[in-house]
């Protein structure tokens, strides 16, 4: 249920059905459309826009073209909390300022990470930015006035990790045309059932299906990332941040004018090298694609990630936040613009929270995004590197390549097992990947397998198939840790593959996408802990990162 506010008038309107594949918000649309300079935000007059692809492929209406990019508000919400210190706790009436929602609406929940040897846990933040013209201010700043009320979609997605020593700091963006399978959701509001959609829907239509428990629910499935928290924002607080703060330095490697003869652009105008952008260039930077290398979404997350670099540095410098009453204005911003789990709904948790992110420096901050292979218009994750990436999240391993951990010795459960006989054991098919369909009859396989081990107490369960890249066993209890680990060593598993997780109510094998055929899974090779080259690693304390400029838009 939400909590501390009402929700906002036309936050949270009906998806498209599913057999739609989303809006188009391709390379051929987006935040700098015709006319994109006008008004406060910059954004045209025409068209409410949503190109949709339907049988055949044919056209739809024209898309809404306008979506302003939302990342720096959130990134703003913390550490706003954060710079403006403890002084600002008491001010209790900004708890009333932020909106809850439920942090998972899914029926699955990724399993929590293994606590390091001091007893640490990695912390995982979605950084979600709606499309949403729910407010007068918002519709200023983003224009599109036809578009008041219309469903929100998750057009910025960015998954914050960090680390459980809290020594380094991971985020991981997904461009927002990306096409995947989003679960089975339930509003709890009114208790609405979204079935699992196709395949191939675009991940920014999660938002409108039932809320942003939603988009965390279909980023675990995809990631098996377990996620804490999510926060997600409207745009209004970006151009005062900028301002606040003295603007943010950002550089380009030639004259840019993001304009062209149809009137495609942000209206962008910087000369070559490193310009402070505030208020209005602050907010064209971050929604310029005509004009940057490529002129696509994926340049511009690129820009992205530099000018939040930047915010981030000059923010820990407390550059231009010294004045006490400037700051409670925009913690008050901030908290209005911001929507959490509960676990997040007070100041004090923003504060704490903000605590721990700014113990990690710039220079251990890496940007990334989601390893992609073009389909069409759209991107899929690419095969290899995407789970590559993920598994470094889930792992907790640093993606600047600093101090990677030794493998911890493997202990053995001080529970014994029971006899092979007597261990009740339930198979799972878990061979799906994001590339490759389930293979049919997998799980029955297996349990006769390990049937023929001695284990007579093994079941298939034939009504679900799900997504594991390497074969597991789960147990619900310390009682039944034992027994799991006597089912992976009979089958060649380490001892690290049994794993305790909630979502199992007894020992369960889940048969791996690393074990679609054959009688025993394969041998674990060797990790590679380097991070793809693909997913575009930029380091927060990089200063001399800078845009390619699209020579057609140089002046």
């Amino acid at each position: 249920m939400r909590h501390n506010s009402v929700r906002k008038e036309g936050a949270r309107q009906r998806a498209p059905h599913a057999s739609d594949h989303g809006w188009d918000s391709t390379r051929h649309g987006g935040d700098d459309g015709p006319d994109a300079s006008s008004g406060s935000g910059g954004e045209p007059p025409e068209g409410n826009g949503r190109h949709r692809l339907g049988t055949g492929g044919a056209e739809r209406p024209p898309r809404r073209k306008r979506r302003v990019l939302r990342w720096s508000a959130t990134i703003l919400s913390v550490l706003i909390l954060g710079t403006a210190g403890a002084g600002y706790l008491y001010y209790q009436h900004l708890n009333g300022n932020i909106e809850t929602d439920d942090l998972n609406l899914g029926e699955h929940r990724a399993p929590e990470p293994t606590p390091n040897a001091a007893g640490q846990t990695p912390i995982n933040i979605l950084l979600i930015g709606s499309d949403a013209r729910d407010s007068k201010a918002n519709q200023k700043l983003g224009g599109a006035k036809e578009t008041f009320g219309s469903p929100p979609l998750a057009d910025v997605q960015m998954l914050l990790h960090l680390s459980a020593d809290r020594t380094n700091m991971s985020v991981v963006s997904m461009p927002r045309d990306t096409l995947l399978q989003i679960p089975k959701c339930t509003d709890p509001d009114d208790g609405k059932v979204y079935a699992q959609s196709g395949p191939r829907t675009m991940t920014n239509e999660s938002l409108g299906r039932g809320g942003p428990g939603c988009t965390v629910a279909t980023w675990e499935k995809l990631t098996n990332i377990h996620i804490n928290h999510f926060m997600m924002v409207d745009f209004a607080g970006v151009v005062a941040m900028a301002d606040a703060i003295g603007g943010v330095p950002v550089c380009v490697d030639r004259n840019i004018h993001s304009r062209d003869s149809q009137g495609h652009g942000s209206g962008l105008k910087l000369k070559k090298g490193t310009t402070e952008v505030q208020g209005k260039q602050a907010l064209q930077w971050l929604r310029t694609r005509y004009g940057f290398e490529g002129g696509t979404d994926i340049s511009r997350a690129k820009a992205q990630h530099m000018y939040m670099n930047a915010l981030v540095r000059k923010l820990r410098e407390n550059t231009g936040l010294s004045n006490p009453n400037q700051l409670r204005k925009l913690a008050e911003k901030a908290t209005a613009a911001l929507k959490v789990d509960d676990g997040l709904d007070t100041i004090k948790k923003l504060y704490d929270l903000s605590a721990e992110l700014k113990k990690v420096s710039p220079a251990r901050t890496t940007m990334t995004t989601m390893p992609f292979d073009y389909a069409g218009a759209r991107v899929v994750p690419k095969p290899g590197d995407a789970e590559q990436l993920f598994r470094l999240v889930r792992d907790d391993v640093p993606l600047d390549g600093k101090g990677h951990k030794k493998p911890a010795a493997e202990k053995p459960s001080d529970d014994p097992a029971a006899a092979d006989g007597e261990i009740a054991v339930q198979v799972q098919n878990g061979t799906r990947s994001t590339v490759e369909p389930p293979v049919s009859g997998r799980a029955g396989t297996v349990a006769q397998l390990l049937t023929g081990k001695g284990f007579t107490k093994a079941t298939p369960d034939t009504t679900t198939a799900l997504a594991e890249e390497r074969t597991v066993v789960r147990y619900p209890s310390k009682e039944l840790e034992g027994d799991a680990q006597r089912i992976a060593k009979s089958l060649g598993l380490p001892l690290s593959s049994a794993k305790k997780s909630t979502d199992v109510s007894g020992v369960t094998l889940i048969v791996g996408a690393d074990w679609r055929a054959g009688d025993a899974p394969p041998k674990p090779k060797k990790k590679d802990d380097s991070t793809p080259d693909s997913a575009d690693a930029l380091s927060g304390s990089d200063k001399k990162a800078c845009m390619k400029v699209d020579p057609n838009f140089t002046w």
